[in-house]
C-alpha cells in the first residue's frame, strides 16, 4: 500500500482549529447536548434513573429496585445510523470575496463544522467536492480517523475543473441513492441549468442548500464602472455599477437568487443564505442538529 502524502503545516493548523472550535461550540451553551434520550426504547444503554409514571414496566431494573429500595428503569438513547452527505463547490468562483474573507473560507470552515457535528453525533459522514465536474468522492464513514480525511480533503483541495455544475453533483447524488440521509449542497449555485435534477434528489434525500455568497453578490456599491475577470471563464466583462435599472448588474444578480428561491421552495428544498462565517455558524449547526433531532 502507497503512503500517505505528507499533510501540510498550515492545513493541520487549519483543522486542528476547526476542531476546537466546533468543541467549544457543542460544549458551550450556544448548541445544548448533543444527546437524545429516548425513554423505553433503543439499542445503546445511558443510564438508570427512577421510575416514573408512564414508563415501560419492561425496562424495570428489579435487580436495581431491590437493592436501593424503589423503583429504577433503564434509560436508552437512540442509536442512529444515518448518512449526512456534504456536496462541496470547489469551482474557481469560490476565491472570490470581500471584506469578510473568500468563498472558499467561508464554504470550507461551514463544511468541516458539519461533518465534525455529525461525527459527535454518530452518524455516517460522505463527502463530494465538485467543480464542473466531480473531483472527489469519499464515501460514508463514521469515527474520528474519517472526520480527519474528510477534513484533510475539504483544506487540500485543488480542482482541475474552473466552472460550477450544481448538476453534475445532483446526478451523483441520484445515482448514490442513500437511504435515510441528509444532503448538504454548499455553494455560490452559479450555474442556470440543474433544475432537472432537482426533484430527483429532493424525492430521495432531505435536501438543504446553503448558499454562500460575498455581500457584492447580493448588491454592488454604486462606484461606477468596473472591469471584472470571471474567475471560471477568463472573460473580462465591463460592467455599469452606477445602473439601478431592471438591466443592472444587481439586478440579474438579484433575479438569479429569486429564480433559485422559487425553484427550491417548489420542491421543498430549505435554502440557508451565508455571508458571514461569525454570524452563522451557530445558527447552522442549531439548524442542521434540529433536522438530525440530536
Amino acid at each position: 500500500m502507497a503512503k500517505r502524502a505528507p499533510i501540510p503545516q498550515d492545513v493541520l493548523c487549519k483543522i486542528k482549529h476547526i476542531e476546537i472550535y466546533t468543541r467549544r461550540l457543542l460544549s458551550g451553551a450556544l448548541v445544548g447536548d448533543t444527546r437524545s434520550a429516548i425513554k423505553g426504547t433503543g439499542f445503546e444503554f445511558d443510564q438508570i434513573r427512577e421510575y416514573t409514571q408512564g414508563d415501560d414496566v419492561r425496562f424495570i431494573d428489579w435487580n436495581a429496585s431491590a437493592r436501593m429500595n424503589k423503583l429504577l428503569v433503564k434509560q436508552y438513547t437512540q442509536e442512529r445510523s444515518r448518512t449526512v452527505l456534504l456536496a462541496v463547490d470547489i469551482s474557481a468562483s469560490r476565491q472570490f470575496g470581500d471584506k469578510n474573507g473568500s468563498k472558499a473560507d467561508l464554504m470550507t470552515h461551514i463544511a468541516g463544522v458539519l461533518a465534525l457535528v455529525a461525527t459527535y453525533g454518530n452518524d455516517n459522514v460522505s463527502l463530494i467536492l465538485f467543480s464542473d465536474k466531480i473531483e472527489q468522492y469519499i464515501p460514508p464513514g463514521r469515527g474520528r480517523f474519517h472526520s480527519r480525511v474528510i477534513l484533510e480533503a475539504l483544506f487540500s483541495a485543488e480542482p482541475q475543473g474552473t466552472g460550477t455544475s450544481v448538476e453534475c453533483v445532483l446526478k451523483q447524488l441520484a445515482r448514490l441513492k442513500r437511504r435515510d440521509g441528509i444532503a448538504f449542497l454548499i455553494s455560490d449555485f452559479i450555474d442556470d441549468n440543474f433544475e432537472t435534477y432537482v426533484p430527483v434528489v429532493s424525492r430521495m434525500y432531505d435536501v438543504i442548500a446553503l448558499r454562500c455568497l460575498s455581500e457584492y453578490e447580493h448588491a454592488l456599491p454604486n462606484i461606477g464602472f468596473l472591469t471584472t475577470y470571471d474567475l471560471e471563464t477568463g472573460q473580462e466583462v465591463m460592467i455599469d455599477a452606477r445602473n439601478k435599472g431592471s438591466e443592472s448588474f444587481s439586478a440579474l444578480l438579484h433575479n438569479r437568487l429569486e429564480k433559485q428561491n422559487t425553484l427550491f421552495k417548489r420542491h421543498g428544498i430549505d435554502v440557508v443564505d451565508i455571508t458571514k462565517r461569525e454570524h452563522c455558524v451557530g445558527d447552522v449547526i442549531r439548524f442542521f442538529r434540529r433536522r438530525m433531532c440530536y
